[in-house]
């Protein structure tokens, strides 16, 4: 049994949690068992973490990825298109939950307290198991500030708020998706000074899709930001990683990234390498840590990474051993 503290200690021995977190996993999780199974893998052979398996994402969608007899708490959805299947992570514990996002928010920013957090998350808030809306709304109940809120469709209202937090040369954090941010940039400029802008990623069908350069170009003029922050997070995973800028992400200390090649799902490249982005995230110890995921990246370093865009599923190769 892993205890929560020893998973979010700064100071933790990542490998040697992963390599518990796996064998607790591999014998509590049944999908996970018969996938490491057809993979003729056993924790009693497994050394290091590049030996552990990564289940890919999709399993979220057919299957129940628990490891855990506890009853579950809520289960997070993805969004998705009318008739498409959705990818739901059900969680045992939230109080993992809790802790990942407080804890890994305060590692790259401080405490939550100094803060003013506005949430500009209109596609999330219109639909119910979003993990993103979850994390937003307890952050604003821990920043305990007047100002600190959600907001929809009302923007004429919200830049109203934003000159008084800068006048009152409050530090404030701005998390928007996407789309609402441009939306709210092509209503009004702003000359931000004591704001943080992040993005969470995402058109979702309200405008055309475009890089990350052209999106934080538009972004740092409209806000008037040197920089535009960026959250990495999905449905299947409880961390987050945060980008101060320059799409560099980084991980908190109980996440890390692995990356695979894009020819064989089994063979992991070099850091610099182009490939699938594997992610180990210790928070999902009562689901799966070990995902991987149809994002393409790089790592940089030990807990910096890149994303440089998503598989399509013609370019999903080598993945036959991985589907059960």
């Amino acid at each position: 049994m892993i205890r929560m503290t020893d998973v979010f200690a700064q100071d933790n021995n990542f490998e040697s949690t992963a390599l518990k977190v796996f064998a607790h996993q591999y014998h509590s999780n049944p999908t996970y068992q018969e996938f490491c199974k057809h993979l003729n893998c056993n924790p009693k052979d497994v050394k290091t973490i590049e030996e552990i398996p990564f289940i890919p994402i999709s399993f979220f969608k057919t299957r129940k990825i628990v490891s855990s007899q506890k009853k579950v708490e809520i289960t997070f959805t993805s969004s998705g298109t009318t008739g498409s299947q959705v990818s739901s992570h059900h969680v045992t514990d939230l109080e993992w939950y809790y802790q990942s996002f407080t804890k890994g928010f305060e590692f790259f920013y401080g405490a939550v307290s100094d803060y003013a957090i506005v949430a500009l998350l209109p596609s999330y808030l219109e639909r119910e198991g979003s993990s993103l809306i979850l994390m937003a709304e307890e952050l604003i109940k821990k920043s305990n500030h007047p100002h600190s809120g959600f907001y929809l469709n009302n923007l004429d209202e919200l830049a109203k708020k934003l000159d008084i937090l800068e006048h009152q040369n409050q530090k404030t954090l701005l998390i928007g998706v996407s789309f609402a941010l441009l939306d709210l940039v092509e209503k009004k400029k702003f000359n931000l000074h004591n704001t943080i802008v992040m993005e969470t990623g995402g058109m979702k069908g309200r405008r055309k899709e475009m890089i990350r350069e052209e999106l934080h170009d538009i972004l740092k003029e409209g806000f008037g930001a040197e920089s535009i922050h960026s959250e990495y997070g999905m449905t299947e995973l409880l961390s987050q990683a945060y980008s101060k800028g320059n799409g560099i992400f980084q991980t908190p200390p109980w996440m890390k990234i692995l990356i695979r090649d894009t020819e064989d799902a089994l063979t992991l490249v070099n850091d610099g390498k182009t490939g699938g982005l594997n992610i180990i995230d210790l928070a999902n110890y009562n689901s799966c840590s070990f995902i991987a995921t149809q994002d393409l990246g790089k790592k940089i370093n030990e807990n910096q990474f890149e994303i440089l865009g998503r598989f399509d599923h013609s370019d999903i190769r080598g993945c036959n051993l991985m589907v059960l």
